[in-house]
């Protein structure tokens, strides 16, 4: 099970919590655009209620002060545009917040004592604000407003002669809408933070199951699905680009047989050490696919000539051959593979298959009327 931290709401596992953050990001982007240009915006409304509260000679302080606290949340917006952001996303807005509560302390410690408490309601907001709304991360927002509840008791508790009732009455107010939006910013993250991990289990489950119907069962190789969509991508490449690619039409010799005497679990072990050969055979970025039974397909790319083609075709037939003692005694392994070109004029996928498969016929009717012993060709088809 996904464990995550009680309080800070990490996951223990690294990855996992950047993997999180991309998700996140984008989505939050918005919200965090909108938190810096929301709450400063109410910030400077407070203005309305100046020339009811505020002697008219500490208003000009007053503006002083709210308009330098601007600089901050307009700062941080510029930076919301740029590649920066990504690394701060979470502690920039709780600056925000911090900036925008701090500011507004110390434009109440320039009203008379009887004003303050007409103003103390916005540091509720702030509380409220920073939890639920600044898109910043519950731990950083609890830092921010038990920072702002500190800073609040020492201004009006320690440092002015303020009314011991009425500050206490106001911090069980703040306490309160720490409890109740603190409460609410941990809740949200963690729902968040739980939907994203069953989003990345469900995701899982989903490739797994794409996974699995686009690969072989048993030797766990492409499909005929898989197979397909990786044809069709190196033809709509080939125009482009006008490079040259071979597709080659595997069958086992004699294959029949191992079923017959050894039984199915012997021949399915020998199919899978095929494939396994086959990869090894083949460059990284080429294609193995079975097609069913004891048939298979090898997708090369990049294909300079025919005699290049021959030579891996070549290449493969041997490494199939070179089993050692990996089979049981008695089996020996051969294949017949025939060889398609591609592009070519009106080239599709089922035809550049059908045109290896007779490839392959040709070269196994080749190889049959051969004596033993005598050199076997490939017939390629273009």
């Amino acid at each position: 099970m996904t464990r995550l931290h009680p309080l800070t709401l990490r996951f223990h596992d690294p990855a996992l919590e950047h993997a999180y953050d991309d998700y996140v990001y984008p989505r939050m982007l918005m919200q965090w655009r909108a938190a810096l240009v929301i709450g400063p915006a109410l910030y400077v409304l407070l203005f309305i209620l100046d020339r009811w509260y505020v002697p008219e000679a500490q208003q000009a302080s007053l503006w002083a002060i709210r308009l330098g606290s601007l600089v901050i949340p307009i700062s941080f917006i510029y930076i919301t545009f740029t590649a920066a952001y990504r690394r701060c996303a979470y502690l920039l807005p709780a600056l925000n917040g911090l900036a925008g509560g701090l500011c507004l302390i110390a434009m109440m410690q320039l009203m008379p004592i009887e004003v303050v408490a007409q103003y103390y309601p916005v540091v509720v907001v702030v509380t409220f604000f920073t939890y639920n709304f600044s898109g910043t991360r519950f731990i950083y927002a609890l830092a921010v407003d038990l920072v702002l509840l500190i800073t609040y008791n020492l201004c009006f508790g320690v440092a002015a002669d303020y009314p011991s009732h009425l500050l206490a009455t106001q911090d069980f107010f703040i306490i309160c809408a720490n409890l109740i939006g603190g409460g609410a910013g941990y809740l949200v993250e963690l729902q968040r933070r739980r939907l994203f991990v069953h989003k990345q289990a469900l995701d899982d489950e989903r490739r797994l199951h794409l996974e699995r119907s686009l690969h072989d069962s048993l030797t766990g190789l492409p499909n005929r699905a898989l197979l397909y969509d990786r044809i069709a991508q190196l033809l709509a490449s080939a125009e482009r680009s006008g490079a040259q690619h071979a597709l080659y039409f595997v069958d086992l010799n004699d294959f029949k047989p191992v079923n017959d005497i050894h039984g199915h679990t012997v021949g399915d072990r020998v199919l899978q050490q095929v494939a396994q050969r086959m990869r090894q055979a083949i460059r990284e970025g080429d294609t193995v696919a079975r097609l069913g039974g004891d048939e298979f397909i090898i997708l090369a790319a990049n294909i300079p000539n025919e005699a290049t083609a021959t030579h891996q075709a070549q290449r493969i037939q041997a490494m199939i051959a070179d089993h050692g003692a990996e089979l049981p005694a008695g089996i020996t392994l051969s294949a017949s593979i025939g060889l398609c070109l591609f592009p070519y004029e009106g080239a599709t996928i089922e035809d550049i298959i059908h045109r290896a498969d007779q490839s392959m016929y040709l070269a196994k009717a080749a190889a049959d009327a051969t004596p033993p012993h005598a050199e076997r060709q490939l017939v390629a088809s273009k």
